[in-house]
């Protein structure tokens, strides 16, 4: 079956575009990437979801707008997965959507909102659509996140034997967010803090540019230790997994609240400098216990030279390298994920890790809106254990 996949995480920065021919071989799901792209967003759009964010206050003529104009986006960015990926030939759509909120209380979370409006994408397409991939695991006791940790667990455990120790996944958006999978089949997964979350807001505060390209400014800047201690003692990094966060904590108006009349705030280059030894710390710190061998890394923060260098330094003796590494394009790898959750879900198969997302029992994900035609769902399939990533025509 050729699945597309459409993602936009916490950094707002547009639609990441997967398509993927997925099979399931016995106990093994064979994914076949066959391309990715990303589909900025409007300007327009971009500014006003970043608007509607907390702690800002909002209306609901505001949330139907967005969601509807976001639901135009995804159905744009479908059409042109399926145009330009899939030959035309897709048979399902799987949709993230843009996450506005993630309501998270006393440490276990309430709900979670992605905008988006699947029928956009269904009527633009035809196709059938899975989305609000969240909700069920959040209505099991979990925390809806890191729904990578299916994607993960699948494709580390071999790695993992065979390194004799845990391996580790790292996602750098807008948040952190970590798998750990053991040689015996043991997982974890949770949030370690901001990634790029708030080194965008810094930058974008003070000079209305996106991000820090390249770090360059990071690796100029001197790292203010007073100010780093000051961040650090946030009570989330102490909470224990499974845990998840967002910019409802980690906002544009985090660091002045944390920090006060802190003059780091009047030195951007140090500021950033400081922000990127807050995640690559953090992260340390969160994986540190499990003793990891190694660490896979993707998302735009593994674009970021400073953010890599701190990682490598404070991660040591763990190696640091690609999730390409393992056979997957890091820069695809979240619209790759969501094509694999449709895929399960259309097969009637759960596709959240308990152990990792904290819910009571494993979840089907999502719901799916009909295309043009009526629905036809396959025979159950029996849970798979591996994830096996191939090239066209190549194991």
């Amino acid at each position: 079956m050729i699945v597309v996949g459409l993602s936009s995480g916490t950094s707002v920065d547009g639609i990441d575009v997967a398509a993927a021919d997925l099979e399931i071989d016995g106990d093994t799901v064979a994914l076949t990437p066959l391309g990715h792209l990303e589909v900025p967003f409007a300007p327009e759009l971009r500014a006003t979801v970043l608007d509607a964010l907390p702690p800002a206050a909002t209306t609901l003529d505001a949330v139907a707008r967005i969601d509807t104009d976001l639901g135009h986006a995804f159905a744009a960015a479908a059409r042109r997965g399926i145009d330009e990926l899939a030959g035309g030939a897709a048979e399902l759509i799987a949709s993230h959507g843009q996450t506005l909120y993630h309501w998270v209380e006393d440490g276990h979370v309430r709900g979670t909102l992605q905008l988006g409006q699947p029928a956009w994408i269904a009527e633009a397409t035809g196709l059938p659509v899975v989305s609000d991939l969240r909700a069920r695991d959040v209505a099991a006791g979990g925390h809806g996140a890191p729904l990578a940790s299916v994607l993960d667990v699948l494709l580390l455990g071999e790695r993992a034997a065979h390194a004799g120790g845990p391996v580790a996944a790292l996602n750098l958006g807008g948040i952190a967010n970590v798998t750990v999978v053991g040689p015996t089949g043991d997982t974890a997964a949770f949030d370690t803090g901001p990634a790029n979350a708030l080194l965008d807001a810094a930058v974008r505060a003070a000079t209305g540019e996106h991000r820090d390209t390249d770090g360059a400014r990071a690796a100029r800047g001197t790292v203010d230790e007073h100010a780093l201690a000051l961040l650090r003692a946030d009570p989330f990094y102490a909470l224990r997994p499974p845990k998840s966060t967002g910019k409802e904590l980690f906002d544009p108006g985090y660091v002045d609240r944390v920090l006060g009349e802190h003059d780091v705030t009047d030195r951007l280059d140090d500021l950033l400098a400081t922000l990127v030894e807050l995640t690559a710390t953090t992260v340390a710190d969160a994986l540190r216990p499990y003793g990891v061998r190694e660490v896979l890394v993707s998302g735009g923060g593994a674009h970021n030279p400073a953010v890599v260098a701190a990682l490598r330094h404070h991660l040591a003796p763990a190696r640091l390298a690609p999730i390409d590494d393992a056979g997957l394009p890091g820069d695809g790898k979240e619209a790759l994920l969501f094509a694999l959750l449709g895929f399960l879900t259309w097969h009637g198969v759960a596709s959240t890790v308990p152990s990792c997302t904290g819910a009571r029992a494993p979840t089907i994900a999502g719901r799916i809106s009909p295309g043009a035609q009526p629905l036809r769902l396959p025979e159950p399939a029996p849970p798979p254990s591996r994830l096996r990533v191939t090239t066209t025509g190549t194991v």
